[in-house]
C-alpha cells in the first residue's frame, strides 16, 4: 500500500494547492489502489487487468463512488471534495456526462488532499467502503 512518510512535506498547507493539482495527484492515488486490489484478487494477463481497472477509474464509476462516501466525510473532507467538484474549467470527454465528470474530479481531489496529508488509513477506509458498495456493479 502507498506510504507517504518519506515524501510527504508536512510544512506545506495542502489547502493552498489548487483543486486541479489535488485531483491530478488523487487520480493516480485512486488508480494505484484499484490496480493493487485487482492484482491481489486475480493473477491474469496485464491486458485483462487493464480492462478491469479502466472500468473502475472512469468518471461514471467514480461518480458512484462519490455518492457512496459523501455521507461518511467530515466537513473538512467534504470541503476538499467540493473544491474539486466545482472546478469551473472542467471539460468532460466527448462521450462523458458533466455531472459524472465533476463528481469524479471531486473524488480525485479528496484522495489527493488526503494523500498529501499522509492520511493513508483514511484513504484505505474510504476505498474499502467504495469497494464494498460497488463491487456488485462490475
Amino acid at each position: 500500500m502507498l506510504d507517504t512518510e518519506s515524501i510527504n512535506n508536512n510544512q506545506v498547507d495542502v489547502r493552498l494547492y489548487s483543486p486541479q493539482a489535488l485531483a491530478f495527484l488523487g487520480d493516480a492515488v485512486y488508480e494505484i489502489l484499484v490496480r493493487e486490489r485487482l492484482v491481489h484478487r486475480a493473477n491474469m494477463p496485464a491486458s485483462k487487468l487493464h480492462l478491469k481497472a479502466v472500468e473502475q477509474v472512469r468518471a461514471s464509476y467514480q461518480s458512484k463512488a462519490y455518492a457512496v462516501i459523501e455521507p461518511l466525510l467530515s466537513e473538512e473532507e467534504q470541503a476538499a471534495m467540493k473544491r474539486g467538484r466545482n472546478i469551473s474549467s472542467i471539460k468532460p470527454p466527448k462521450n462523458g456526462n458533466m455531472l459524472d465528470y465533476r463528481r469524479a474530479t471531486g473524488l480525485e481531489c479528496l484522495f489527493g488532499y488526503l494523500y498529501l496529508q499522509g492520511k493513508m488509513e483514511r484513504i484505505k477506509e474510504l476505498f474499502l467502503c467504495i469497494e464494498e458498495a460497488l463491487e456488485q456493479t462490475l
